[in-house]
């Protein structure tokens, strides 16, 4: 069951589930994909995890729009920024902790979001752990799924980036009529210098550069997705799928929020 199906009376009676919001954004993803590509993906996600635990979660529709300031040279590009993306995620988490909803996860689908919404989720806790005890988890699909999007085989390329061989492959699995695989081709991106990765080149040493992508981007997109192929994606999403399950019926038994400090 989803969150918008329902109706006042009957969200009363669903209170107990995990709710799972999806997060998105809609930006240009090279000139091969999709601009919806990450919100695809990560509701096709959601919507498996949901068949496959009818009686666990409780499904909101996806947030389309994310932070995607970086990408707004390349057109296509929809975006709030940092300070409003987090001011959004805030309320609309407000809104489900004052519904009643104590353990709610944002299933993320875009890298750009992670920061603003970690903030976002600091000033929720803040804010309502001692009265209403909720917990909330961000969980973004790749680095959940964890080993199998840093380089397994299938996979040739190091992990996931943006556009990029995992991207790919995965709309090619799940929304072949979304890809152009006759314009997928490498970017032109900077030279290695053996610390920044710049998305896939290497990996991280705890270094952090920011760049708008245009000056890390040829074409807007990174990785190799030339190499992209349906059989990588179904791979890719059968582990996403399987790994968000496991995280959603383990964080269903997980205790609320305690107050541990009223103990000393």
């Amino acid at each position: 069951m989803t969150f918008s199906e329902l109706s006042y009376p009957q969200i009363n009676n669903h209170k107990d589930k995990v709710l799972v919001l999806p997060i998105a954004a809609m930006e240009q993803h090279g000139p091969h994909l999709s601009v919806s590509t990450d919100t695809d993906i990560v509701t096709r996600l959601a919507v498996e995890a949901e068949k496959a635990l009818p009686d666990l979660v409780l499904l909101c529709p996806t947030l389309p729009y994310g932070s995607s300031h970086h990408h707004l040279s390349f057109g296509g590009t929809m975006s709030l920024d940092p300070e409003l993306y987090t001011q959004v995620i805030s309320c609309l988490v407000e809104s489900l902790i004052l519904s009643g909803h104590q353990r709610i996860v944002l299933l993320n689908g875009h890298g750009g979001n992670i920061t603003p919404v970690k903030q976002a989720l600091a000033i929720v806790s803040k804010r309502f752990d001692a009265s209403h005890k909720p917990t909330l988890a961000l969980a973004t699909y790749w680095e959940l799924a964890g080993s199998v999007y840093a380089g397994e085989p299938p996979m040739e390329s190091p992990a996931l980036s943006h556009a990029c061989e995992y991207e790919t492959s995965l709309m090619l699995h799940l929304f072949p009529e979304k890809v152009w695989m006759d314009q997928a081709e490498r970017a032109q991106r900077p030279e290695r210098n053996g610390y920044i990765g710049w998305e896939d080149d290497e990996p991280y040493r705890g270094v952090t550069v920011f760049k708008q992508t245009e000056f890390i981007s040829g074409n807007g997109s990174s990785g190799e997705p030339q190499r992209g192929t349906p059989e990588k994606g179904k791979h890719l999403f059968d582990h996403a799928v399987s790994a968000l399950v496991q995280f959603l019926e383990a964080f269903k038994t997980w205790p609320l929020s305690e107050n541990l400090a009223t103990k000393l």
